[in-house]
């Protein structure tokens, strides 16, 4: 882990606490002749955070000298401007009323909570309170709420060390413990690492990216490359300063916590993969037919639906003809495509689908043994695989079988120099439209036609699939991009 420093006015501020050498005032910070070649990790608890004062030029310049550090100047600025241009989150004061319901206390007309690293003593708020340190990230901040008639924000300012008083200091002491423990142990001397990465995975998911096995082979492939890579969760977001990179193995969405993760990731100038413009490109069929069609990149025959606008199904019988292929925007995994055989079965399809989406994606049906995907990192293919539909269904996964070993097909990997050569060029083309990151361009081939079907970010890299021919060269391909991404900023840095 990177090496933390705590910033304080004077070393007074600090009296209640166990001493640490970690512990440097404003004054010597600033004095600083010139930035560290390590850059580390700065909590600044300096009082003068207004515009131009010594705790705001404490920011200001650890960010100038290639430090993370908290609270951010945009953060310093954004909670400053609160009460001008913030808009009101409505989901938050409603979870507000919802606890104080709980703890029947709907009597009361003003709340006063101090959240310390995203913490507070109540922990029917502790939702809230990490949320709100989410947005606002700053190491002391005192909110207050008032509940009539409803419960709002009325404001949030940053708190002082030197005004906590003796409960408040034991909430400080434990919250900064359990924000950055590595503070208080002795730095590791076995091996140095360059960068530090994190992988954000979700130990419960049900189809992950990557299972655990695959995971520690990343773990593995990226010690041996100079990369001290740590695994964090979605309770982990106020942490990501700490790293250099962020490493994305959980199923992607954009209104999902993976996508706030990799914008925040981006703003604090992590190396990320894969990029929040990546997830939102991906997300959704709509945008990648219309990226596809513009420019020209084949395709299944593909119109777009619209709710409410009547489906010409004497068209569809002609061209593409039955059966098709139906699709919400934002399905993954052989979720949300639906087949229909006949016009009936495409009316109850649409219908169904149209509760869910305003857009539903008609496409044609392309019968094969199995879907090529094109592993593609920084617009280079590096895997080929065949993935071969589930036993009797005409999808590779079939989340209606009864065991789960019929839910998905078999999958055979080929070294990338063995797959088609226009199969791996228009993956690589579609894959260039939208980043160069890593992703998995599925690709349906049929005689001399092959055709994108779709262009993912956050591929599977599994263990004994992905990595069939490759063996640990794809972990270690993948790592190795990571340190030279890094080793690029850098350079641009310095």
């Amino acid at each position: 882990m990177k090496q933390f420093r705590i910033i304080v006015d004077d070393a007074a501020a600090w009296s209640p606490y166990y001493p640490s050498e970690k512990i440097i005032t404003v004054e010597d910070y600033l004095q600083q002749a010139e930035a560290t070649q390590n850059p580390g990790y700065i909590i600044n608890l300096c009082s003068g955070l207004e515009y131009l004062g010594t705790g705001y030029y404490c920011s200001l310049l650890g960010e100038a000298r290639g430090e993370k550090v908290i609270p951010s100047v945009s953060t310093i600025n954004d909670l400053h401007n609160f009460d001008h241009y913030r808009l009101y989150d409505t989901e938050l004061e409603r979870a507000v009323e919802s606890y104080l319901r709980k703890l029947d206390k709907t009597e009361l007309d003003t709340l006063e909570l101090l959240i310390v690293f995203g913490k507070c003593a109540i922990p029917e708020l502790a939702p809230f309170a990490r949320t709100l340190f989410e947005r606002y990230s700053a190491p002391i901040l005192r909110v207050k709420l008032t509940g009539n008639p409803v419960w709002k924000i009325v404001t949030v300012k940053f708190g002082a060390l030197q005004e906590l008083d003796s409960a408040e200091q034991s909430l400080f002491g434990d919250s900064l413990d359990a924000f950055c423990k590595s503070v208080w142990r002795k730095p590791r001397t076995r091996r140095r690492y360059r960068y530090d990465l994190a992988i954000l995975h979700n130990p419960q998911e049900a189809l992950p990216p990557s299972s655990r096995t695959a995971i520690n082979k990343f773990i593995r492939a990226g010690g041996e490359l100079g990369l001290d890579v740590d695994l964090i969760t979605a309770d982990d977001f106020g942490r990501l300063a700490e790293y250099d990179a962020l490493f994305i193995r959980e199923t992607t969405a954009v209104n999902h916590h993976t996508y706030r993760f990799a914008k925040r990731a981006e703003n604090e100038g992590l190396v990320v993969i894969d990029s929040p413009d990546a997830i939102l490109r991906c997300s959704n069929k709509v945008f990648l037919n219309e990226l596809l069609d513009t420019h020209n990149i084949p395709r299944p025959v593909t119109r777009l639906l619209l709710r409410g606008q009547p489906v010409d199904y004497e068209q569809v019988e002609k061209d593409p003809g039955f059966p098709v292929i139906l699709k919400i925007p934002d399905g993954s995994f052989s979720i949300g495509v639906e087949k229909a055989e006949n016009q009936r079965e495409l009316e109850h399809c649409i219908r169904k689908m149209f509760k869910r989406s305003a857009i539903v994606l008609l496409q044609e049906f392309m019968p094969t043994d199995y879907d090529w995907r094109i592993g593609i990192l920084n617009n280079r293919p590096i895997y080929a695989c065949k993935y071969h539909m589930a036993r009797g269904h005409w999808q590779i996964y079939n989340h209606s079988a009864a065991t789960s070993t019929n839910r998905a097909g078999d999958a055979e990997t080929i070294g990338i120099q063995h797959a088609p050569r226009e199969v791996s060029k228009i993956a690589t083309r579609a894959a260039r439209l939208i980043g160069d990151g890593l992703f998995g361009v599925d690709i349906k081939s049929s005689g001399q036609r092959a055709v994108v079907i779709e262009v993912n970010d956050n591929p599977s890299i599994d263990s004994g699939v992905e990595d069939a021919y490759l063996g640990d060269e794809l972990y270690r391909i993948i790592m190795g991009d990571f340190v030279r991404r890094l080793d690029h900023a850098r350079a641009g840095r310095y």
